[in-house]
C-alpha cells in the first residue's frame, strides 16, 4: 500500500497557503525587488519627486563565486544605483554612476571628463546659471581642493586631498563615483564620496506609479496617513500616467 500526501481542508489549509504567499512575498523583497520612493529633485529629469520605483536586487554581483555563477553583471558607469548613503547607511540614495574604480575623474565648467574623455550626458539637468560664486566652483569645475563649501563632509574633504592628482579625481578599488542627474541640486560624491560596493542595492527597474505634489491646502505632508487618505480620494487627479509604468534607463 503505497503512502500518498493527504490534503488538508479548511482553516489549516488556508494557513498554509497564505503563509506560503507571505515566505515568496519575503523571498522576492529580500533577493529580488523592492520599492522605493523619489523623495528629492536630484535625479530630474530623469526620475521625479513622487516617482515609486522597483528595484532589482538582482541585478548587480560581486567578483565571488556566486556573482560568478548567478547572472549578475557588474557596475557601469552612467548606471543608476540605489544605495545605502556611506554617511547615515539606514537612508538610501539614488544616484547615476560616474566614475567606478580604477577612473579618473574630472568636472570643469560642467562638462564631465572620466580619464581625459569628455563624456556626452544627454540626461543632465541644470536649473541655475553658471556663476563664479564659491559654490558653483566647487560644484561645477570638481575636484576643488582649495575650496571648502556648505554641504562639504568634512571627513571626505581631507580623503579628497590625497586622491587628486593632476587635478583629477582617482576612484579606488570597490568604490563608485556618484552624481544626480541634477547637478545644480544634488548631495552626492562632490560632497560626501564614494559609494562602496557593498552598499549598493540594485538598480531602478520601472517607476510603477508616480504621483504629482499633493495639494491638499495644508501642511500635513508629514503625516502619513493624512497623505496616504488624500491620495486615495484624489487617485485619478495626482497620477501622473505618462509616467506611470516607464522603464527606468
Amino acid at each position: 500500500m503505497s503512502a500518498g500526501i493527504q490534503r488538508s481542508s479548511g482553516l489549516p489549509e488556508s494557513l498554509q497557503w497564505l503563509m506560503g504567499i507571505v515566505v515568496i512575498a519575503i523571498f522576492i523583497v529580500t533577493f529580488i525587488v523592492q520599492a522605493f520612493q523619489i523623495p528629492s529633485e536630484s535625479m530630474e529629469n530623469t526620475l521625479l519627486t513622487g516617482d515609486y520605483l522597483l528595484v532589482d536586487k538582482f541585478h548587480f554581483g560581486a567578483d565571488d563565486l556566486v556573482g560568478k555563477i548567478l547572472p549578475y553583471r557588474k557596475v557601469k558607469r552612467a548606471d543608476i544605483i540605489v544605495f545605502h548613503y556611506p554617511i547615515d547607511p539606514r537612508l538610501h540614495f539614488v544616484k547615476r554612476v560616474i566614475g567606478v574604480p580604477g577612473d579618473h575623474i574630472r568636472l570643469i565648467n560642467r562638462q564631465v571628463y572620466v580619464n581625459g574623455s569628455a563624456v556626452p550626458e544627454p540626461y543632465v539637468h541644470y536649473f541655475r546659471p553658471h556663476d563664479n560664486g564659491p559654490e558653483a566652483m566647487f560644484r561645477d569645475d570638481f575636484p576643488r581642493v582649495d575650496l571648502p563649501v556648505s554641504g562639504l563632509i568634512g571627513s571626505w574633504w581631507q580623503q579628497m586631498k590625497k586622491l587628486v592628482e593632476d587635478k583629477q579625481l582617482i576612484v579606488p578599488e570597490g568604490s563608485y563615483f556618484v552624481m544626480g542627474d541634477n547637478r545644480d541640486d544634488s548631495s552626492d560624491s562632490r560632497y560626501w564620496g564614494f559609494v562602496p560596493q557593498q552598499n549598493i542595492v540594485g538598480r531602478p527597474l520601472v517607476i510603477y506609479w508616480s504621483m504629482r505634489k499633493q495639494e491638499d491646502g495644508n501642511d500635513t505632508a508629514n503625516d502619513k496617513l493624512t497623505r496616504f487618505i488624500y491620495a486615495m480620494g484624489h487617485l485619478m487627479q495626482i497620477t501622473r500616467w505618462d509616467r506611470t509604468l516607464r522603464l527606468v534607463n
